[in-house]
């Protein structure tokens, strides 16, 4: 199981000293204008410390939000940071885009590598964290990157997907030792 650890950084620039990474803060700023409201989620340059507002509501009516999203938005909802970190329309509106270096954890639920000769892995996802396959294999089996590059190239590690790029959903893989 692939599982978040923390929330990824997100990329954009600092206009105070030209960093590119910042942290989320998990408090949302809710501004309101007679029955229109806007809704930032603040984050914080990892350099300066300098505060930007990510924009996650737009001169919307009031009445046209959930009243557990709008709940959520006042309690400063861990979850719900995750969330809209994660949405792709907040995501474009702010032109940013996430880093989840070191964001992740891979839960292999104690298993060890058996003497079988064929082995069919499922890796599940609990939340949607791109990372690619050769890492996740790399981690899991104790290889080192080259060596499951190496066992791809062989055909003796083969998926439905391609195992090169990055993934941010479950897939199936077989390992043949």
């Amino acid at each position: 199981m692939v599982a978040p650890t923390c929330l990824p950084l997100v990329h954009r620039r600092c206009h105070a000293c030209a960093s590119e990474r910042f942290r989320a803060s998990n408090r949302i700023r809710i501004n309101a204008n007679h029955k229109l409201i806007d809704a930032w989620l603040l984050a914080h340059c990892i350099t300066c410390g300098d505060t930007t507002k990510l924009s996650v509501l737009e001169r919307v009516n009031v009445r046209s939000i959930r009243p557990e999203l709008l709940g959520r938005m006042h309690d400063n909802d861990p979850g719900l940071t995750a969330e809209l970190l994660q949405n792709p329309v907040v995501q474009r509106r702010n032109r940013i885009a996430l880093d989840w270096g070191d964001a992740w954890s891979l839960d292999t639920g104690g298993w060890e590598h058996p003497d079988r000769e064929v082995v069919e892995v499922s890796v599940r996802f609990a939340a949607r964290i791109p990372v690619r396959p050769v890492r996740l294999i790399a981690d899991g089996f104790g290889f080192s990157r080259a060596e499951v590059q190496r066992l791809i190239e062989e055909g003796s590690l083969v998926s439905a997907i391609r195992l090169s790029g990055k993934v941010s959903g479950d897939f199936d893989f077989t390992f043949k030792g």
